[in-house]
């Protein structure tokens, strides 16, 4: 009797195991199925290719033009560059004529003529955006000159010396070099022909400070500050700095 139930067991076992198997089968045909639909194969029979490419030679005919319209085409287009040839060197003259009766300039009541005045107008203006330069600060004996402020190729060149005549040499870091303008905003500004290390001896040095007119926009005084480096002892503070126009 316990053998009958065993072997009844086992067979309800493997019929439910055949039974989930065809299942999961079809299930998975099924999915198979529907995620293929639409996909064809593509047809890559031989003869078909070469029936296709037979049909597209015929429709690519070969257009065979003639003698007379190519050497006639050949001449038209030998006239017609030539024209132009000598329509563009009469429209040069036309042009040099008019830029030589321009730079002829009639002269103002003053016996001037316009060039000299603006001249005269430019040379006053960057003279008296200098009136109160050079401007000097001095810290534990070393001293920040600055001369001259011009403007030269997009850029405001501040002409700078430096002289040490402390007892100790002063090193300097020029990246840590601060310029703000009269508005508060923090400027960046490249220095050259300035010396990292300031000898203790009153040799004078001389370089500049440019800054981008880009970054100036509307102001018209600035700040600098420099301080030695790594120690930060001194401070050389200086303001007013007039931006030449």
């Amino acid at each position: 009797m316990k053998l009958n139930s065993t072997v009844a067991l086992t067979l309800i076992l493997l019929a439910m195991m055949l039974g989930a198997g065809f299942v999961s089968a079809m299930w998975g045909f099924t999915v198979g199925h529907e995620a293929l639909k639409g996909v064809t194969q593509p047809d890559v029979r031989p003869t078909k290719k070469l029936v296709n490419n037979q049909q597209a030679s015929d429709n690519e005919g070969v257009a065979i033009l003639r003698e007379k319209d190519i050497l006639t085409n050949v001449h038209a287009y030998i006239n017609g560059k030539s024209d132009d040839s000598q329509t563009d060197n009469t429209q040069t003259i036309d042009n040099k004529d008019e830029q030589a009766s321009q730079s002829t300039q009639p002269e103002t009541e003053e016996g001037q003529s316009p060039s000299e005045v603006f001249t005269t107008e430019t040379s006053f203006t960057s003279t008296s955006s200098n009136l109160n330069l050079p401007l000097k600060t001095e810290d534990r004996g070393v001293s920040l000159e600055v001369r001259s402020s011009t403007l030269q190729g997009g850029s405001l060149l501040l002409n700078v010396r430096l002289k040490n005549e402390g007892s100790d040499a002063v090193r300097f870091l020029y990246s840590f070099l601060n310029v703000t303008d009269d508005k508060g905003r923090a400027l960046s500004a490249i220095t050259e022909g300035l010396p990292g290390e300031l000898p203790a001896n009153g040799e004078e040095f001389s370089g500049t400070v440019s800054i981008p007119t880009a970054l100036l926009d509307d102001a018209k005084q600035l700040s600098l500050t420099l301080t030695d480096y790594p120690e930060q002892k001194l401070k050389l503070k200086m303001s007013e700095i007039p931006v030449a126009r």
